[in-house]
């Protein structure tokens, strides 16, 4: 999170409107999300009797705006909610619902207004998919944005030189409650075999952070007469766009394979590390990202995590996280597969949750 007593402030061309934010971040905690809440700034001489709004929207953007065809964007509004704030409809006090915001009114003085947002609770989180390095213009994401901009009235055409606009993110922490971790096990029978292959991977627990390394214990127990020609790990990022046409993209973040075998009636008993990083995998077209602020780097997307009865259909871009352990199989005639896939999820840690762990 930002440190403390840092404001974020963006002042439109004219000088008729400026927007004062003690924070661009925004938590979801699936069952309540931090309100948005800032200061705007108005010059009464630059504004010459037009009227202030702010609004705050969430789009979904699955396309360049340079590629509009016959009049459709490719971009969909989820959210989109508008306040006046100049003139004011309520007293200064009853609109500062934050100390931040009192703290700024009273820096900047008489010509500062409160605004106050709160998000429905159906809205994805800030993320992105990574585009190619020939990729031009703006990628696939849900982005959030603060728009503030004077006009004769909410309707009105708007002036570039009167409107300032600045990109917020709503983000997700791992829950204080973690499930229980997780194990897959399986029993593979094959013709000709009167025994079977027995396999069982596991993790150590549920949540990991971002930069955490992820060990996964592999146990293979091979009564069958096959000989396993290697054993492969790895993590998938599985990226859901939900929005437009539920297609799926999966993509190996990490990858373990140091050509370990088994010999039949023999049993490989080992831990697989595994560190799933956007710096190995920055080249790499459809990774999904967190949402980032401009000039600043992310990491790669945190789990989707979605309140119990929230249409997923709604959500834009969900992403999850799974282990694959692959074993190949040696046959008469070529090979064959054995997999297990085990569920886990990657997020940031609340704040100070890094020292309790």
């Amino acid at each position: 999170m930002n440190p403390k007593n840092v404001v974020f402030k963006k002042i439109c061309k004219d000088k008729s409107v400026g927007v004062y934010m003690g924070r661009r971040d925004f938590v979801d905690r699936v069952d309540s999300v931090d309100p948005v809440d800032g200061v705007i700034l108005i010059d009464l001489q630059a504004l010459q009797g037009r009227k202030v709004f702010v609004t705050l929207s969430c789009t979904f953007r699955y396309g360049r705006d340079d590629m509009d065809v016959m009049g459709i964007a490719f971009r969909r509004e989820l959210y989109l909610s508008t306040r006046q704030v100049y003139p004011a409809l309520q007293d200064r006090e009853k609109g500062t619902h934050t100390r931040t915001q009192a703290k700024l009114l009273r820096k900047l003085g008489q010509d500062a207004y409160p605004f106050f947002f709160e998000f429905p609770d159906n809205l994805p989180c800030s993320v992105a998919l990574q585009p190619s390095a020939h990729d031009v213009g703006k990628q696939c994401a849900v982005e959030f944005e603060i728009h503030a901009f004077s006009a004769e009235s909410q309707d009105a055409k708007i002036r570039k030189r009167s409107s300032v606009k600045l990109t917020i993110r709503k983000v997700q922490y791992a829950p204080e409650k973690e499930g229980a971790a997780p194990c897959v096990e399986t029993t593979r029978d094959f013709v000709m075999s009167d025994k079977p292959l027995h396999v069982k991977a596991s993790l150590d627990k549920e949540i990991y952070y971002h930069g955490e390394p992820v060990k996964v214990h592999v146990i293979v127990t091979n009564h069958s007469s096959k000989t396993i020609r290697n054993v492969i790990v790895s993590v998938d990022q599985v990226s859901t766009v939900v929005l437009y046409s539920n297609d799926s993209y999966v993509k190996s973040v990490a990858i373990e394979e140091p050509g370990d075998s088994v010999s039949p009636g023999a049993t490989l008993q080992k831990v697989y590390t595994l560190l799933p990083l956007l710096a190995n995998n920055r080249e790499r077209r459809g990774i999904a990202l967190d949402g980032k602020l401009k000039h600043e780097d992310t990491n790669l997307a945190s789990s989707s995590i979605v309140k119990d009865g929230v249409l997923k259909e709604v959500m834009g871009i969900m992403v999850s996280y799974r282990i694959m352990v692959k074993l190949i199989v040696a046959g008469m005639i070529g090979s064959s597969e054995v997999g297990l896939e085990i569920p886990f999820k990657l997020m940031h840690p609340k704040p100070d949750a890094v020292k309790e762990r």
